[in-house]
């Protein structure tokens, strides 16, 4: 190794070191404030090196970003496999919305992983197909940034019950912020009330957890709001938050 690249790796490795403290810090500072000033914090330490992200379930953390944040990037992972209304929903976000919305999309398209991999990887191996179609361009389009912040929620999923209103992106070396962690769905439909935010029509068809159209049914009375995400696979996560 050069000296040049022996400086980079320490300087790369002291950026980490510091970023964590930073997360680690305001998820202490933090865990009381509301969403908003969360988001605020989050504009005003990082500037365009954050950004929000979002699978346009419903632009309630873009829309707030936005009010502490006007301009914000808000990156939207383009699978291939979302449902009609989601493309929708992430063009009127883009259109009526104060934010810059940067679409990602995996290296290879449907029809190139088909030819690698064979047709419907997704229903073979479920965890390969959300790592080249999610997973790797998350990680490759959040280079630029320091900080990202997710739509993440304590009540969704017993995976996420602990989730920090900020932490640390381990996987990425990067701040993660969870601006509504503590919210509850009432919450959110109140937020989505008062500020006429935009969300998926699937949601108001029985859907309560949007993904990939291929991965994705309605839920039952009584199912936590992810059960139909790879329902009857024992998958709850894609990869992308852990």
């Amino acid at each position: 190794m050069t000296t040049t690249q022996d400086a980079d790796l320490k300087a790369v490795t002291l950026k980490a070191v510091t970023l964590k403290s930073v997360a680690e810090q305001a998820g202490r500072d933090l865990e009381d404030a509301s969403a908003l000033e969360i988001l605020t914090w989050a504009a005003e330490t990082f500037g365009k090196k954050f950004a929000v992200t979002s699978s346009m379930e419903d632009a309630v953390v873009a829309h707030l970003a936005s009010r502490a944040f006007p301009g914000v990037d808000v990156v939207f992972l383009d699978t291939g496999y979302h449902f009609e209304e989601t493309i929708g929903t992430r063009d009127a976000v883009d259109a009526v919305m104060d934010v810059n919305v940067i679409t990602l999309t995996p290296r290879q398209t449907v029809a190139e992983q088909d030819a690698e991999y064979g047709p419907k990887l997704h229903d073979r191996d479920p965890d390969l197909c959300c790592a080249l179609r999610k997973v790797k361009p998350l990680e490759e389009g959040l280079t630029a940034y320091d900080a990202w912040a997710t739509g993440l929620r304590r009540d969704e999923s017993p995976t996420r019950a602990n989730t920090p209103v900020v932490g640390w992106d381990e996987k990425r070396q990067k701040v993660k912020i969870s601006p509504i962690a503590r919210w509850t769905q009432d919450e959110v439909d109140a937020y989505v009330a008062e500020h006429g935010v935009l969300t998926n029509p699937l949601l108001m068809d029985g859907y309560a957890s949007v993904g990939c159209a291929p991965c994705t049914r309605r839920v039952a009375e009584g199912e936590d709001a992810r059960a139909g995400r790879w329902a009857g696979r024992g998958k709850t996560e894609c990869g992308l938050h852990g």
